[in-house]
């Protein structure tokens, strides 16, 4: 019986374009201005020393926002980056400049599953901040209070079975009572490995009925 359900966001509650066409180059447009202006800062301070330490250099401040920006461009899974990328978008959903995309479905489903008890979490990529942000300022409204949780890759690697074990560790959940739903193959053979059962989105695709993992193509498609 499920108990607890742990969603991926990109591809799964929301669109790969939201993340590619709208936050990326927002975060990539405004990387090198937020860095020279907030560089003194301490929570800053800290992330910028992190991407020196991962590159091995004593990196001036003009490096580091190379380093950045190549990093963006390469679409490395990064914990400096992504904080400082959250940091970036923060100031976006507050100006208003653009909102959180959400599927209907997704949304819909998320508030049917927290009203019959289920609890719901999150493991994406992107900073625990980043996650927040998008599910405060949907086209929905305000949909943090919907979830008990946020992981991201302070966690270990989406893609590794021992991630999925730690979570579940924390969360008091038992694996085999957990669903994980994501749209990539290696992060469901991850949380399959550590013992939770899976679900993989196929959005705009057809349905294998060979995969190796239970596809859906929406969420309307998840039986639990």
């Amino acid at each position: 019986m499920i108990k607890t359900i742990i969603t991926d966001i990109e591809g799964t509650t929301s669109s790969l374009s939201f993340v590619k066409d709208v936050l990326f180059p927002y975060s990539r447009a405004h990387m090198a201005g937020f860095v020279r202006a907030h560089a003194q800062q301490p929570a800053v301070r800290h992330e910028l020393d992190e991407v020196r330490q991962l590159s091995g250099k004593n990196l001036t401040e003009a490096e580091v926002i190379e380093q950045l920006l190549r990093w963006i461009a390469e679409d490395k899974k990064l914990t400096p980056l992504k904080s400082l990328q959250g940091m970036i978008w923060e100031d976006g959903y507050k100006k208003g400049d653009f909102k959180g995309h959400m599927y209907e479905d997704a949304v819909r489903h998320l508030q049917k599953w927290k009203q019959a008890g289920i609890r719901l979490y999150v493991f994406s990529s992107g900073s625990v901040q980043a996650q927040k942000l998008l599910f405060a300022h949907t086209g929905y409204g305000d949909l943090t209070p919907l979830f008990s949780g946020y992981f991201d890759t302070n966690i270990g690697n989406k893609r590794e079975a021992g991630s999925y074990r730690k979570i579940a560790e924390i969360i008091g959940s038992a694996p085999e009572d957990t669903l994980f739903l994501s749209d990539i193959r290696e992060e469901l053979d991850a949380a399959q490995a550590a013992g939770m059962q899976t679900i993989w989105l196929v959005r705009d695709e057809a349905i294998d009925p060979k995969a190796a993992h239970r596809q859906a193509r929406n969420f309307d498609e998840i039986t639990l």
